[in-house]
């Protein structure tokens, strides 16, 4: 997902810019209440995801101008000078209730960098020429794009404003969410005691079958595209070029891999002799043996036992807008349903399919299963590269 943002604070910009004929009536610009906007702003971005077309969405921080009477008034003349400032087809109502009124300006078609300053030079203006110097100095405007293609970093803080039900799901399913974030610890610190001697032991003969670190340290996106920092045990040989793969998964995201036999004339999606690995390597990785530490990432709470699994940046920057869903919704899991189902033998569009499955179908149990299974797939290392 991509985004970017742009801040500031008042002031007077350029003369007043009003389309012909985009007038709408004053009882269309009163607020709507934030129960109603924000379901809109959720259906618009699940739009975007399908047209691949961006929207803007404009947040208009009251720092305590929207309270009390005078609030009322404030509030009255900032919906008087959207009539000046918005389409028809665009919202104005509350992100959050007597706090921030946000606008969504819907599907923008063609849309070009200068498209921003235009919407913000039209409020501003519109905002300057109904509000006293006052009020306007004590309203903050911010102003967000999706989607917009970024360096697969993301800020999550933005992120989050666009997916304003997750926001709304947690009180419902708060006792399942405190469930699974016990489970995770729980889990966590089991597995690190039980599995201790393994750990040394993975540890011993990754350090003396090869030069360099036990621990391999690399960058993810995580949940909202909050980057964070990834362990695994080292599978491969230190200075290798990453060239190859950022190549590969660009092909495999595409479908344009060539598919690999295995055992029995499966197909696989990943570089099944992949030159970089060490022999050890291979042999961990085949067992799931590798991802160990993330245990200790599911403890400090950048994963969870059970998720979709976290992509690299180079990655990420890949991923059509559908595919993104993957890593927004739920944080990033050591097992998941497409491990315990299909592994390296399904397409990447059908992991896809499983992760954005299992954010639509999430329970408790859910996870409890998807557990219960991942020791087979472990000890069996079926589709495992």
């Amino acid at each position: 997902m991509a985004l970017s943002l742009v801040s500031f604070r008042n002031g007077r910009v350029g003369s007043s810019v009003k389309e012909q004929g985009s007038e709408a009536s004053w009882e269309e610009f009163h607020p709507l209440a934030e129960q109603v906007f924000l379901p809109m702003l959720a259906q618009e971005r699940k739009r975007s995801e399908r047209s691949g077309k961006p929207f803007i969405l404009l947040l208009l921080r009251g720092n305590d101008a929207y309270l009390g009477d005078r609030g009322n008034e404030v509030v009255s003349r900032i919906s008087r000078a959207m009539r000046a400032a918005t389409r028809d087809t665009d919202v104005l109502g509350w992100y959050e209730a007597g706090e921030v009124l946000g606008i969504i300006f819907t599907e923008l078609g063609d849309f070009a960098s200068n498209s921003i300053e235009t919407i913000l030079t039209r409020v501003t203006t519109a905002l300057s020429d109904d509000l006293d110097r006052e009020d306007l100095d004590s309203i903050s405007i911010t102003c967000h794009v999706y989607p917009e293609q970024t360096n697969g970093s993301g800020d999550s803080k933005s992120l989050k404003l666009f997916y304003p039900e997750s926001k709304s799901k947690r009180p419902a399913r708060r006792v399942e969410r405190f469930l699974k974030r016990s489970v995770d610890i729980t889990g966590s610190l089991f597995a690190i005691a039980l599995l201790s001697p393994v750990f040394a032991v993975v540890a011993l003969i990754v350090k003396f079958t090869s030069e360099g670190p036990i621990l391999f340290r690399q960058k993810r996106v995580g949940q909202f595209g909050e980057s964070f920092t990834f362990l695994k045990f080292r599978s491969m040989y230190m200075n290798n070029d990453a060239s190859a793969h950022k190549e590969y998964v660009k092909k495999l995201i595409s479908g344009s891999t060539e598919k690999h036999e295995s055992g029995g004339g499966a197909k696989v999606f990943k570089i099944a002799n992949d030159p970089r690995i060490t022999p050890i390597g291979r042999f961990i990785r085949k067992t799931s043996l590798d991802e160990l530490p993330q245990f200790f990432n599911v403890l400090r709470g950048d994963m969870s036992l059970v998720g979709p699994r976290p992509p690299v940046p180079y990655e990420y920057e890949c991923y059509d807008i559908w595919h993104r869903k993957r890593v927004f919704e739920v944080k990033p899991g050591i097992t998941g349903l497409w491990q315990v189902t299909g592994r390296s033998k399904t397409s990447f569009d059908d992991m896809v399919r499983l992760d954005l499955k299992y954010v639509r179908t999430w329970s408790f149990w859910l996870d409890i299963k998807i557990l219960l299974r991942t020791p087979w797939v472990m000890v069996s290392g079926d589709g495992g590269y």
